[in-house]
């Protein structure tokens, strides 16, 4: 959910991993201790590269998934604990490296599984994983919890040949736990930054996931979302998340907030690198019946849509009510809508918010219905050490100078409150907040549009724990957040060195289409920028 030690240098922007710098190239057979000492393993191999550029150095045994995998340790070790402690990675894998091993034995026989092979990922703490690692959704309540098989998407990403780097840090219970809470903080994982303005916040609640792609920690990340948590942490730290259609992935064996809403999506430096990841966590699952709506909808590889012309001929709504506000930030809003017009799009004005904000009560009204039955249906079989939300409030109550320090737990109590999934005030917020799919279907309809955009976010606004988070002014997340429709923010530009996004989003199943303008204007623009880890701004 989307809601309200630093540095004294200036910046890390030539920051280098010396203690790896180590060695020449050797061909990829890697089953030694020492493996980094026999690969030229620069800086530049892991900063800002992209899953097909480690493919390569894979392929030409330049680099190994094992060499690959202890860098990006190092990176975690040195960056995100040490040097600007961006403090992202809530807990390493530590069975990271065995399954790097595994699958550089796999290539040397011959067999590579497709595109993720040998890639490192984080994922979010609230997504299950059959290893050694926790999920706990950032909450000292759950610490302990083991999961006894892997979430379906986690299933995937072995299936798919990928190495399970780690967990990230997130907003508590993905910022559904009160109602004046700091996004990226959690009672486990404490506070994550920004890696641009160490004193920003990098937003909620997929913080972790996004500081860490950011940082060049990981190859991809995976967040969830259910109104924002994908969109507002990637546009925050310069990043292209992508919030598929509710249904294109599995939800099974992660831990819910709404199963209206919920879903989980790529956070990357690239489209072309989203588009990869979506591509491999698609499916039908016999766990989560909402999958079942996305037979004969999904693709097994999205890269197909990847179009540098991908605007050209398009009518793209333009959400009007972001051409006026903070003039930096509608500066920018105004150079995107220019490439779009440049590079063949039609540009139509549409004032969305105005007809679905209307509908945010009935919205917040289901989630809270929703996080009670999901979270307790959770809990009931999980191996952590509450069964139900009743227990984590207890559990908080007696924990409290630990587990509820800066804020409380309102919205957990609020959840806690209500009845059933059969009530009439559940039906009715239901209803209301869905209708959201109908006013977005007859927008497009009634003119003729492709997508429609707008500015995801505001620029990361600052850490503030004890007052909690506050407007940064824009936001665009809601509407299809509401209609469970697939949304992606890639990097717009900068005001004073903070990232802003640019919101593209379709009716359900779009994803091929939506990501072919946001790739034509990904390359028309490459407004990404690695982050300097400065410490303030000025």
């Amino acid at each position: 959910m989307n809601r309200r030690h630093f540095l004294k240098n200036g910046s890390l922007a030539g920051f280098t991993l010396p203690a790896i710098v180590t060695g020449t190239a050797h061909a990829a057979s890697d089953d030694s201790e020492g493996a980094l000492t026999r690969f030229a393993l620069k800086d530049s191999d892991l900063v800002e590269v992209t899953i097909d550029e480690l493919q390569q150095k894979m392929r030409s045994g330049t680099l190994t998934s094992k060499a690959i995998t202890k860098g990006y340790l190092k990176r975690i070790e040195d960056v995100d604990k040490k040097g600007p402690a961006i403090n992202s990675v809530i807990e390493v894998n530590p069975d990271a490296i065995t399954i790097a091993e595994a699958m550089d034995a796999e290539r040397k026989a011959g067999k590579v599984r497709g595109p993720l092979h040998g890639i490192p990922v984080l994922i979010k703490d609230n997504i299950d994983t059959a290893d050694k690692m926790m999920t706990t959704a950032g909450s000292l309540a759950l610490v302990g919890n083991k999961a006894s098989k892997d979430a379906f998407i986690v299933k995937q990403l072995r299936e798919a040949g990928a190495v399970i780097l780690g967990k990230t840090n997130l907003s508590e219970f993905a910022n559904f736990r009160s109602s004046r809470s700091t996004s990226a903080w959690s009672s486990r994982g404490g506070q994550t930054k920004c890696p641009y303005i160490l004193n920003r916040n990098p937003s909620g609640s997929s913080a972790g996931s996004g500081s860490a792609s950011a940082a060049s920690l990981c190859a991809v990340a995976i967040g969830t979302e259910t109104n924002g948590s994908i969109v507002s942490p990637a546009s925050t730290n310069g990043l292209v998340g992508f919030k598929p259609t509710v249904g294109l992935w599995s939800r099974s064996g992660i831990i819910p907030i709404s199963a209206t809403q919920d879903t989980a999506g790529p956070m990357t430096r690239t489209v072309r690198d989203a588009a990869i990841l979506l591509s491999a966590l698609t499916g039908l699952d016999p766990a989560d019946a909402v999958t079942q709506q996305s037979q004969g909808k999904f693709q097994k590889d999205y890269t197909k849509f990847l179009d540098p012309d991908g605007l050209k001929g398009k009518r793209i709504g333009v959400e009007a009510s972001f051409l006026k506000g903070n003039a930096k930030v509608v500066g920018l809003f105004n150079q995107a809508i220019t490439v779009l017009k440049e590079k063949g799009a039609t540009i139509v004005e549409v004032e969305l918010l105005k007809l679905t904000r209307p509908l945010g009560e009935a919205s917040y009204e289901v989630l809270q219905y929703e996080f009670k039955d999901g979270l307790n249906s959770y809990l009931a079989t999980a191996n952590a050490p509450v069964k139900s939300l009743k227990e984590v409030i207890g559990y908080n109550n007696k924990n409290e100078a630990i587990a509820m320090p800066f804020f409380k737990q309102e919205t957990l109590i609020s959840s806690d409150a209500k009845s059933g999934l059969d009530s009439k005030e559940y039906k009715d917020a239901l209803t209301k907040s869905t209708s959201s799919r109908k006013i977005i279907d007859e927008l497009f309809q009634q003119n003729k549009l492709d997508a429609i955009c707008g500015i995801t976010s505001g620029p990361a606004g600052c850490i503030d724990i004890i007052n909690g988070d506050y407007s940064t002014g824009f936001s665009f997340s809601s509407p299809a957040a509401m209609a469970g429709y697939p949304h992606i923010t890639v990097p717009m530009g900068f005001v004073h060195e903070l990232p802003v996004g640019f919101s593209i989003f379709g009716t359900a199943y779009s994803e091929g289409p939506v990501l072919s303008i946001a790739y034509a204007f990904e390359q028309a623009t490459k407004a990404r920028k690695a982050p300097k880890y400065l410490a303030n701004i000025g």
